[in-house]
């Protein structure tokens, strides 16, 4: 088959473990996950959680880049999961949803998508994958974010409103979700304000490790 130019190539992400990578098809985000994240942003938490989209092109598992027309620049750490074949948990790791929050606002107050807050390039940073062992309970996993050394979230995926069994449920009964997917599972309170030169740790402690610069 021809083809008028060559595909864009993969973002492949590191296996804990493994030679091998893993394949990134589409990233999928979960909002308001957390009851106590939901009510900081001063939204009913008895609202359902909800899904939006980031392109894979937002991955990255080095440093980041301040992002143009914000002043507002803040962090949400979140546990992601790796789908594997048959709609199964490959596995999983730890990841920041960086949103330009001034902007998301503004869309928020005109009725707009979310698009320009939370998709630039760098806006969804990822530490290895990390393959589960047989049926590992997720649920069970801790998250923590620093900033300069100083906690800033620290949060129980126990929290959650739709488990990690349930997010997968929710979303296949609407789209197509594929091997390769990765789902940016919501985030518990904290989230706060970053600025250039600022050191961000995010964590699953014993598990997964992520470590990043704004620059």
């Amino acid at each position: 088959m021809d083809l008028p130019f060559q595909p864009t190539e993969k973002v492949l992400l590191p296996i804990h473990g493994s030679d091998a990578l893993f394949p990134v098809n589409q990233v999928y985000c979960v909002g308001r996950n957390y009851a106590a994240h939901a009510r900081e942003m001063g939204v009913d938490d008895r609202k359902p959680p909800f899904f939006f989209t980031k392109p894979s092109w937002t991955i990255t598992t080095g440093d980041v880049k301040y992002p143009p027309n914000t002043e507002d620049l803040q962090h949400e750490v979140e546990l992601v999961l790796a789908v594997g074949e048959d709609v199964s948990i490959f596995g999983f790791a730890v990841g920041v949803d960086l949103t330009r929050r001034d902007i998301q606002g503004r869309a928020k107050e005109n009725g707009k998508p979310w698009f320009s807050g939370k998709s630039f390039v760098g806006s969804a940073p990822i530490s290895e994958i990390i393959p589960i062992k047989g049926s590992e309970d997720l649920s069970d996993l801790e998250l923590t974010l620093k900033v300069n050394g100083e906690l800033r979230q620290s949060g129980s995926c126990s929290d959650m409103i739709w488990t990690p069994p349930e997010i997968l449920c929710e979303m296949v009964a609407d789209i197509p979700l594929s091997q390769g997917d990765l789902i940016f599972s919501g985030t518990p309170a904290g989230v706060g304000r970053i600025q250039s030169g600022d050191m961000i740790e995010a964590t699953i402690p014993d598990r997964a490790i992520l470590s990043f610069s704004i620059i």
